[in-house]
């Protein structure tokens, strides 16, 4: 599986080699942090959790504060 983690910033256009407009859109990616491994002996399955951008510390659950707590990682930085 393949994909990209990001936020929309904004549309614009690209010129390709006939000279022709082509509508794209403007992605900020990374960086991704890996926040919780999910393993088949604890989960059932094998996954990774990845964190993206920030959030303010009075909207974080305790579950995922827990979460971040054990891999030691600020919140604004997750």
């Amino acid at each position: 599986m393949s994909g990209i983690i990001g936020r929309k910033i904004g549309m614009t256009s690209v010129f390709n080699a006939d000279g022709e407009s082509v509508p794209v859109t403007v992605i900020e990616a990374g960086p991704c942090r890996i926040v919780n491994v999910r393993t088949v002996e604890k989960d059932g399955y094998n996954a990774l959790q990845l964190g993206f951008g920030s959030k303010k510390v009075s909207r974080v659950n305790k579950p995922l504060a827990g979460q971040f707590k054990k891999i030691t990682c600020p919140f604004r930085l997750c």
